[in-house]
Formats: structure tokens, sequence, C-alpha cells
């Protein structure tokens, strides 16, 4: 084989790049290729630059994936790594998320170095977050407390609980995990408490539909009941033409064969909130993604999401 073999495009985040080393190693043990063969390249996106102004109003999750399929587009690079909950349902023309690797833990981390848990923050406390789907979650369950914007990296929103800019933060169980930090979480929150964004917890891996070298060597990375859970939320929330401006969460399970999926739209100030959960085959899962969302939109109504939906 060559030298270098494959060049993998990936966001600069310390978990991004923790992400893109994971998905290098599995590839180096599956075809017994040096650590040379496969270079890694970063990418900086708009999601990066932007910092001062929540991301659904710079104009959502695709803003993390951009710059990277640009670089797949123009040949730069062969595979691009991303978390899945960041990747839009409709991808560009000639461009396919072609393996997902085994999930990681789904929940949601409670971090706080006042109180132990959400429900035992004092009133008023204030709660930091980025995410549409956390705040109108906090609210729900919590209405007597404040949440406020909370941008940055993993580590620049610890930095920044630590300094007391707010009581307590949320972050994904899956990302500390990977970073080696899952000793900062004060409580992982129960599924059934806080339904977690689509996707959360799953790394993908994009390549040119045409492509079918790079999809050989990355096969042996496909996780089939990730992917399969994977399709499942990704429907919904395409069915509901969600995005980061607008609270959606999902989550899908696989068992005996069957896979059962929770949907939930609220509005971001979290006094409605609606839920649905069904369960199918498993080979049913874009489907079931449908009919769970067409559930949603049912209890709703269809005007729910556009009344919340930030104009572009």
């Amino acid at each position: 084989m060559q030298a270098v073999t494959l060049r993998i495009g990936t966001r600069g985040s310390p978990l991004a790049l923790a992400q893109a080393h994971e998905v290098r190693a599995r590839l180096m043990a599956a075809h017994d290729l040096p650590e040379a063969a496969i270079t890694i390249t970063v990418i900086k996106t708009s999601g990066d630059r932007i910092q001062d102004k929540p991301l659904s109003e710079a104009g959502g999750k695709g803003l993390f994936t951009k710059e990277i399929e640009e670089a797949l587009i123009d040949r730069s690079i062969d595979l691009a790594v991303h978390s899945m909950k960041d990747v839009p349902t409709a991808l560009p023309d000639g461009l396919v998320i072609s393996a997902i690797l085994k999930r990681e833990d789904v929940r949601d981390a409670f971090i706080s170095l006042m109180s132990g848990s959400l429900s035992k923050l004092p009133a008023g406390a204030v709660v930091g977050t980025s995410s549409l789907r956390r705040q109108a979650q906090v609210l729900n369950l919590r209405p007597d407390l404040k949440v406020v914007g909370f941008r940055g990296n993993v580590e620049t929103r610890l930095k920044k609980l630590e300094e007391g800019l707010v009581d307590a933060t949320f972050l994904a169980t899956a990302g500390l995990n990977r970073l080696g930090m899952a000793n900062r979480i004060t409580e992982r929150v129960a599924t059934n408490e806080m339904l977690p964004a689509v996707a959360q917890g799953a790394v993908g891996i994009e390549i040119r539909a045409d492509d079918e070298r790079t999809a050989g060597l990355i096969a042996p990375l496909d996780h089939q009941e990730t992917a399969l859970a994977i399709a499942a939320e990704r429907a919904l929330l395409a069915r509901l033409e969600g995005s980061c401006r607008t609270p959606i969460a999902g989550l899908a399970r696989l068992s005996a064969g069957e896979i059962e999926l929770q949907g939930m739209v609220l509005s971001p100030d979290g006094t409605l909130c609606h839920r649905a959960r069904r369960r199918d085959r498993a080979a049913t899962a874009i489907a079931l993604g449908e009919a769970v969302a067409d559930e949603l939109l049912q209890l709703a109504g269809p005007d729910f999401l556009a009344r919340f939906r930030i104009p572009s």
C-alpha cells in the first residue's frame, strides 16, 4: 500500500480530534495499516468561528459540517468524521454517511459544583447551555430556573462553570467519556428524565458516494444496530424538518429484532411538550421514524414547529 492511504477530515476541537483518532485506530486495526498510512486534516468550520451568537441564530447544525463536506467534494480528503448529532438530515449531492461506529452512552451529563442533580438546584439557579433541546427540557422540568446561552467546546464550558458564570450545565456523556473526563460528571441523566438529541453519542463517517475504495475500507467499522437506530432517529428529525432552531429529541433502541423509538417536540420555553413512542421490526427503522414524527405533528398541530422556528 502507498505511504498515505486515507485522508481524514475533522474539526479541530479536542473531542472531534479524539473521534478522528479513534476512527484511524480502528482502520489501522482492521487493515493492519501503519499510522502513517492515514492522515488527519483539521478543518475549521463556520460553527467553530462563530462564537458571538447562539447556533440557532447563526444557521443551525450544518455550520459544523459545511467546510468539511466541501473538502470531501473537492477531493482534499477521503472521509469525514462527524458527531452524528451535528449532521443535517439532508446531505450535499454526492455524499453519504457510509459507516457509523458503535454508539457510546446516549445520556446527557449534568455538571454542577452546587448541586448533585437538576432536581436539587435551588430556585433561581442559572443553567448554561447552547442547546435549545436542553433549554426546553430543563424549563419543562424546572420552570423556576434561569437558562442562559453557553457556547464553547467541552473544556471551555467546564472552565466557565468553574469560574461561576453559571451554576450548572449539561454536556453529552459520550463526549466526556471519549475525552477521558467522565470524572467531571455530577450525574448521568436518565433518558426518561431528559431525552437525548437525535443521534447523540454516535460517530459517523461521510464519504463520496462514488468512492468504492474508501467505502470498502471503512465497512468493517459500521455497527449495524447503531446504524438502524440512527436511521430511525434521523427519519424522525427529517420528517419534522428539525434543526438547531427547534427543540426536538429522539432515541431509538433495538432489542430482539425490534426497534423502539421515542420522540419529543417542545416549545423553547418548555411550557409545551409532546411525546410519542412506537415499536416495530428493526427493518422498518425509517418508516418508524416517520410514523413517530407524524404522531407528534398530530399531537402538536401542523403549525407547532413553525411558530417557534427562527426565520433564516
